[in-house]
Parts: structure tokens; C-alpha cells; sequence
């Protein structure tokens, strides 16, 4: 990876992209890293696309990722990560859920509905893309919310900073009562990637 990391992450509104994104600045932060991050809600809360940027390194000048300059691609649904291909450099990788949501846009008959995301993302990324069952291990930890830790445990095996740095992070980000669970599904996503 670059000087200054670049990290991307793309959903739909009520996946818990910017938790996510929130821990993984933290991790960063911890780590003794300057951080900037930048959110896009689009229609979040009705179940559009949803964007956040985190870009850590030893100096990092603005929180906004240059077109084609992501290092790494965090999606958390398969179609928004077809959507994002072009800002993600050539070398980059893409970590993605195997979730696949119909979007907005889609069911209110304003596009027409992909046609094979599963075949796009080989063709686009080839071996450059990595995948993660978020909602099986979400429910394997017990509690379907939880996938977005799921996919902070994937991608914490992607990103220099040891373990101890994302849980702390995670902790102090979850409320206590939702800490255990949450760092269950993290553990299941970090094995899911080992």
C-alpha cells in the first residue's frame, strides 16, 4: 500500500458502514496514524448508497480519495461493489460481502436490476477480490446485526494494525451492552479470513 492508505466503504443505508468506518479510524488512530475520514449518506435512510472514506498514513492532507486511488474496497453488498470498481486502483483489492440487497433505485423501477453482480465482481477484480459471508457469521455469533463486525474482522486481517488495536477500538465505539456479541462476530470474521 501507498504512503497514505486509502480505504473505501460502500453499502446500503443500515449496514453499518459508518460503525465500521468509525472503528476502523480509530484502530488507525490508535495505531499513532493521522486519519481523515469523509461519509456520503445519499438516501440512507431509505435504503440508497451509502460511502464512507478512511485514509490513514504518517501525514494525510484531506479526507477524500482521489478516483482510482482506493487500496481497498470494503463492500458490504456485492452490486455497490460492481458500482465503486472505478475508484479502486489497479492494485487494489476488494474485500466483499456475499449480501446481495435490492436497491431503491432498483425496486421503485428506476434501474433495471443487475444482471449477474457474482460474475461482474470476477471479471472486474479477479484475483484481487476477497469474499465474506457477513450474515452467516453474524448469525453464527447470535445476533444478525452484527454483520458489519463481521466484515471489521475480515478486513482487520487486510491492514497492518495487530488485533488488540481493533478491539480496543471496537470497544470503545460499542455501547457495553452490545460489546460481547459484537466481538464475537469480529472473531468469526477475522477466522473467516486466517
Amino acid at each position: 500500500m501507498n504512503e497514505t492508505t486509502n480505504v473505501t466503504l460502500v453499502g446500503v443505508g443500515g449496514q453499518g458502514i459508518l460503525l465500521t468506518a468509525d472503528v476502523l479510524a480509530r484502530t488507525a488512530a490508535e495505531a499513532g496514524l493521522d486519519v481523515k475520514k469523509s461519509e456520503i449518506h445519499g438516501m440512507s435512510q431509505r435504503g440508497g448508497s451509502v460511502s464512507s472514506q478512511v485514509r490513514f498514513g504518517a501525514r494525510v492532507h484531506s479526507p477524500i480519495i482521489p478516483e482510482g486511488e482506493t487500496d481497498l474496497l470494503v463492500a458490504f453488498d456485492a452490486v455497490e461493489a460492481v458500482r465503486a470498481f472505478p475508484s479502486v486502483r489497479p492494485a487494489g483489492r476488494a474485500l466483499v460481502d456475499r449480501c446481495y440487497l435490492v436497491p431503491i433505485t432498483v425496486s421503485s423501477g428506476l434501474q433495471p436490476a443487475p444482471e449477474d453482480p457474482d460474475g461482474a465482481l470476477a471479471r472486474l477484480y479477479g484475483e484481487r477480490l476477497l469474499r465474506v459471508d457477513s450474515r452467516a457469521l453474524a448469525a453464527e455469533a447470535g445476533n444478525p446485526r452484527t454483520a458489519n463486525m463481521a466484515i471489521a474482522g475480515a478486513l482487520s486481517r487486510l491492514l497492518p494494525f495487530p488485533e488488540e488495536a481493533w478491539l480496543s477500538a471496537l470497544r470503545g465505539r460499542l455501547p457495553a451492552k452490545l460489546v460481547d456479541v459484537n466481538l464475537r462476530a469480529f472473531a468469526l470474521g477475522r477466522a473467516a479470513l486466517a
